[in-house]
């Protein structure tokens, strides 16, 4: 009775809310009332994402009369922290020198290192966002990354060889001290040899031409906390739009539209988007199949108990705005997430969505049962996920669809944090809904146990089975220890790392990461896939966005060798960002037929905001491409679960490529439109379609490569799009310091 009297409330409550909405134009201003109202509930101190919240309570505790005086130090080194997470590294700096003075030598130990991580961090402040450049904070760190102000690296490094000199074993000092080096010009030449960490410029073994982060020349350099990122198409004009989110309830959205002529509009409040904050995560799709791509806006994750946000879906009006119709749609749920995925799941030609919710079986014990909201085809969903055997509580990190068993019905694979991977089976529809079945333990899922955290389905050896990519994600210590330790060969305890399951067409998968070089450590949460270089095989952008502010590691780049290996490519592709990598999009912005990266930067915390980068590819060679864009009839509009295979003559030799239609990773949203290298083949001998839904097969022949298309479900006509390429018109001052937006 006790757990079920709340529920009977909290759904007479949601009926209240449906039934206010359909007296209004829109439900838009009551998500923005939501939003603002549960801002003002999560500030307090006891949540950990608050900081503001803490400073108060702790200057509270300052002014109580009659403290001794190791209450008072006390107190007033929690506030050193504190202010490091609001970003006053100077204040922070203040506190923690005459506490280090005073202390005896076992606090000393913790508070010279918080002191010499408050140098470090008043460093990048100054030389990373209030003097921002292109090549700020991307390991090598070289040219204009180099600090000019150096004050804070100066300041940083004999309080970490202190720091060393007495426990040499401190494996994350001593990679913080080689970075602070690096962000002086100095390393490896200064740094005491006792401390040195060999190879910290990265592998070069196999190159390709470095990126180039232009979005402060672009005006896109949004300074926000962690949060998503969606390159596509919102107003039908061809031509790719970025928006952005970052998870703080005073954060709003962003949308960038697309001039076509080297420049982008900030359309945030022509948008409608004002007030719509929040958002770790977001995912595009066509809900109503009205050839307009709306948006869903993830909300809650990580934060516990404070984590009751909802979700918001972005209807696009066809006219550049948004209207929020979360609670008419019947999709208004309060439950931490940063991960869901579209598809159509009962084949009936219209987009489902998947939502993975997160239950901490380890802390703030209330359940969080995963959704599946069936799409009712008239702007309305229902959620039957227990009716489908997936209401799955598990913390979930990350879902993705695809059909992995080639059966024609779309299955559903997620990754969580408490070491749970789960391979649902599409049943099909039995009686009025669709069922899922359990096949991991057939599948091999069972065998590993760790923390896991991004995950997606694709062919990364285009044998036309999709495989299964998951990035580990356990640790005890800061990244920094754990990229010391690879660095100098020290086992660290975390044995999975990256894992890549082999598609076995049978039903089971095997891990190959290890065979197929991916035995680094990554430790990512922002990642997705693309082809950088247009050679037909899949690679991997990994963004390591642990909280932790000792977690200066850089975010990863693979290179998939064939489909028999991947490379690291970090160093070469100048794409080794240290600040913390969320969304990740992989995108052809500029219509030249080569991918761009787009990936949302900054922390958990408002002292951690940072610029988002966006990594211009400069063309890796001379390989083809074609950009497809779907258009569905009897299947959804956007085509999302269709699949392509791709017949082409390479050097004289026929090889065949498999793509399915979807934004790509779970953190972070690709075009839907299919962007695909054809490698040295100038024409496609045949494009096969299975449009998903319908079933539906069409074939073309004799395409050629290096073109943009349309092809319409169950017509026999490929109509070229006509998209010019675009020059970035981009300001002397992308090479020098640059003015950036903070959201907030």
């Amino acid at each position: 009775m006790k757990t079920f009297i709340p529920a009977l409330c909290r759904m007479a409550a949601l009926l209240i809310l449906a039934t206010a909405c359909q007296h209004k134009p829109t439900c838009h201003e009551e998500m923005l009332a939501i939003l603002k109202k549960k801002r003002t509930e999560q500030f307090g101190a006891r949540n950990q994402y608050v900081p503001e919240a803490k400073l108060q309570f702790m200057d509270s505790l300052l002014a109580l009369p009659h403290s001794t005086p190791a209450q008072i130090a006390y107190c007033q080194y929690l506030k050193a922290n504190i202010l490091l997470e609001i970003g006053e590294e100077e204040k922070a700096v203040a506190l923690f020198e005459p506490l280090l003075k005073d202390a005896n030598p076992y606090q000393q130990d913790k508070i010279r290192k918080d002191l010499a991580l408050a140098y470090l961090r008043l460093g990048e402040r100054s030389n990373c966002i209030e003097g921002h450049a292109a090549a700020s904070c991307v390991l090598p760190i070289r040219g204009l990354g180099v600090h000019r102000d150096m004050v804070g690296s100066r300041k940083a490094i004999p309080l970490y060889e202190e720091t060393l000199r007495q426990h040499p074993e401190d494996l994350e000092s001593r990679w913080l001290l080689n970075l602070a080096y690096m962000t002086l010009g100095e390393y490896p030449e200064r740094v005491p040899p006792e401390f040195y960490i060999p190879g910290m410029e990265g592998d070069t073994t196999y190159r390709v031409n470095a990126f180039e982060d232009i979005a402060g020349g672009l005006g896109m350099a949004t300074c926000d906390m962690a949060g998503g990122s969606i390159t596509e198409d919102f107003d039908n004009d061809g031509y790719l739009d970025l928006v952005t989110s970052g998870w703080g309830l005073d954060e709003e959205m962003h949308y960038f539209h697309n001039n076509t002529d080297g420049t982008f509009a900030d359309w945030s409040h022509r948008a409608g988007l004002d007030g719509l904050t929040g958002g770790l995560n977001m995912v595009q799709a066509d809900y109503n199949n009205d050839g307009l791509r709306d948006i869903l806006v993830l909300r809650g994750a990580w934060k516990g108990e404070y984590g009751h946000e909802p979700n918001s879906l972005l209807k696009n009006n066809g006219d550049g705005t948004f209207t929020d119709v979360t609670t008419r749609a019947g999709l208004l749920s309060f439950h931490p997430t940063q991960t869901a995925t579209w598809n159509d799941f009962n084949n009936d030609g219209w987009l489902d969505l998947f939502i993975g919710n997160e239950t901490d079986h380890q802390g703030y014990n209330v359940q969080h049962p995963c959704e599946l909201y069936i799409n009712n085809q008239d702007g309305t969903f229902r959620e039957v996920a227990h009716l489908a055997k997936c209401d799955y509580r598990f913390y979930v990190k990350a879902v993705a669809s695809g059909d992995f068993d080639n059966d024609g019905l779309i299955d559903l694979f997620f990754s969580c944090m408490d070491g749970v991977r789960k391979l649902l089976r599409n049943k099909g529809v039995q009686g009025k809904e669709v069922v899922f079945e359990d096949v991991s333990a057939k599948a091999g899922f069972d065998r590993e146990h760790g923390k896991t955290f991004p995950t997606w389905f694709f062919d990364y050896d285009n044998d036309g089975w999709l495989d299964v990519f998951v990035c580990d994600y356990t640790f005890s210590q800061s990244l920094a220890y754990y990229t010391a330790a690879e660095k100098l060969g020290i086992p660290a305890g975390n044995p999975e790392k990256m894992l890549l399951y082999h598609n076995n067409h049978d039903g089971t998968f095997t891990n190959v990461a290890p065979a197929m070089g991916l035995t680094g450590n990554v430790f990512a949460m922002g990642s997705n896939f693309g082809d950088i270089d247009n050679d037909g095989y899949l690679d991997m952008y990994l963004g390591s966005g642990n909280p932790n502010y000792q977690s200066l590691v850089p975010n990863k780049m693979f290179k998939n060798l064939g489909g028999k290996k991947f490379a690291d490519v970090t160093a070469s592709a100048r794409v080794g960002h240290l600040q913390k990598g969320h969304g990740v999009s992989f995108a052809d912005m500029d219509n030249d037929g080569d991918q761009d990266i787009h990936i949302e930067m900054g922390g958990a915390f408002i002292g951690d905001a940072y610029p988002n980068s966006f990594f211009l590819n400069p063309g890796q060679g001379n390989n083809h491409w074609i950009t497809i864009l779907l258009t569905g009839t009897h299947a959804n509009r956007d085509a999302i679960g269709s699949r392509l295979k791709i017949t082409c003559t390479e050097n004289g030799v026929r090889r065949t490529l498999y793509r399915d239609v979807n934004s790509g990773g779970s953190f972070g949203a690709s075009p839907l439109r299919r962007e695909i290298g054809l490698g040295q083949a100038t024409t496609i001998d045949e494009l096969e379609i299975t449009w998903r839904g319908s079933g539906t097969v069409q074939k073309f022949t004799n395409l050629r490569a290096d073109q943009f298309i349309r092809i319409t479900e169950d017509s026999d006509k490929v109509e070229p799009i006509n998209l010019k390429t675009i020059t970035w018109t981009l300001p002397n001052r992308i090479c020098e310091p640059q003015t950036l937006a903070y959201n907030r």
